[in-house]
């Protein structure tokens, strides 16, 4: 089964964009936050990545599933990695931490500057979260080969990116019809599981049927692509890209971002430090 990936921004400011302007966004926006401790700053970046987010005119109630993976996937690692700091940073040591309490059974300690860093790590994943968000929803799904090429990526792993945004798709939609049809012969793999592990267990009349049609799938795909004598010569691509005046202003005021926090961070300002609020650090016993 093909199926198409969500075209979801169609028509919006950001999809009338050159989709490599997309792409260069997230990258330079990335490098950007990466360079950047202080969450004063990091929150007016992630006001910056919801403002262009908002461009692209993406229906909440469509994405509302993905973006709560992200905010659990998120806010896991952000947890674990404050648990396993025990009251730490990369700056301050335990002993020049200002503790605040001991987790329970777990006995480690949280002190106002590992608060500070979790809190930081989250706005820091979540803006580059909201930046990467347009580029799967606001990219026509036939542009990606073409976007990924003209910005130098061998032709091959171009075309195999392209391939991949309509994979995963398909895959989310052969898994669906898979479970529709075991369910109309009588078969619920959810029905009787116990929590998540049950489901694994009764997962294998789904995942199996569903992995060798992808295959299958995969192998007419090679098949279509060798008798065009892909791979064999010099690719042509029927859609062309050119960037306008907008998308230049917009690839300079990200570049000129980049720059601006690369220079600060080098004459040693407070942007690769990171940032305690002094009320947490009051909070600490004395």
């Amino acid at each position: 089964m093909n199926v198409a990936p969500r075209y979801l921004g169609r028509g919006s400011w950001l999809a009338r964009r050159d989709p490599r302007v997309l792409i260069l966004v997230v990258a330079l926006f990335i490098f950007t936050v990466l360079q950047v401790w202080d969450a004063r700053l990091v929150l007016l970046l992630l006001g910056l990545a919801v403002l262009y987010y908002r461009t692209g005119n993406i229906p909440w109630s469509d994405i509302r599933r993905n973006w709560t993976i992200v905010f659990v996937f998120i806010g896991f690692l952000v947890v674990v990695n404050a648990v396993l700091a025990g009251g730490s940073t990369g700056e301050v040591s335990l002993a020049e931490a200002h503790v605040l309490f001991y987790i329970p059974i777990l006995g480690t300690p949280m002190s106002a500057e590992s608060i500070s860093l979790a809190v930081t790590l989250f706005l820091r994943y979540m803006a580059m979260a909201t930046i990467g968000f347009p580029v799967a929803f606001c990219v026509a799904p036939n542009d990606f080969g073409i976007a990924f090429r003209r910005l130098g990526v061998p032709e091959k792993f171009a075309f195999a990116l392209d391939l991949t945004f309509r994979f995963l798709p398909s895959l989310a939609a052969d898994f669906q019809t898979t479970i529709d049809a075991q369910r109309v012969r009588g078969f619920d793999w959810a029905a009787g599981a116990r929590g998540l592990l049950g489901r694994v267990r009764r997962s294998g009349p789904v995942v199996v049927p569903t992995v060798i049609n992808a295959i299958a799938g995969a192998e007419d795909t090679i098949d279509a692509m060798d008798l065009r004598a892909f791979g064999t010569g010099k690719r042509t691509w029927l859609r062309q890209l050119t960037f306008d005046r907008t998308d230049r202003i917009v690839l300079i005021a990200f570049l000129a971002l980049l720059v601006t926090v690369t220079v600060a961070g080098f004459a040693g300002t407070r942007v690769a430090h990171l940032w305690t609020p002094q009320f947490l650090i009051d909070l600490a016993p004395r």
